[in-house]
């Protein structure tokens, strides 16, 4: 087995579940993971532990030994994560277009005011951005 070489794939639904626990609470044990797992439906400790133990294998998350418990933590940032999976996502399915991927998000779920604020602040940034590097000489 390669350990060390394991290819970080791209994660399932249930080991989505999994990395936002573990975004949220820090390295964490199985059990940790499974209590607040379970919060939102019902699952079986042992499936927790296995799927645990694929992630680590597929490279999703690092096992550590700390004062006799096995921790679990992501192996990538969530930003760094959810970046790869919009990437994925707007390649292989809007063609590469930012913008089709937007105007569809938009028109298949109501955005909260909050939402939409942050939506516009960062179209300014981009406007902005693009207008301070052209030359006005």
């Amino acid at each position: 087995m390669l350990t060390g070489m394991a290819k970080t794939r791209r994660p399932t639904d249930a080991q989505l579940a999994v990395l936002r626990v573990l975004w949220t609470r820090g390295p964490s044990t199985v059990r940790e993971v499974h209590d607040a797992m379970s919060e939102a439906r019902s699952v079986a400790y042992t499936t927790t532990l296995k799927t645990l133990q694929v992630m680590t294998e597929q490279g999703l998350t690092i096992r550590e030994e700390h004062r006799g418990q096995h921790l679990y933590r992501p192996r990538h940032a969530e930003q760094e994560t959810l970046g790869r999976l919009v990437t994925d996502l707007l390649d292989r399915a809007f063609g590469g277009s930012p913008s089709k991927l937007v105007i569809h998000a938009l028109t298949s779920r109501r955005a909260s005011p909050d939402e939409l604020r942050e939506i516009r602040r960062l179209l300014a940034a981009q406007s902005g951005g693009a207008k301070k590097g052209k030359d006005h000489d």
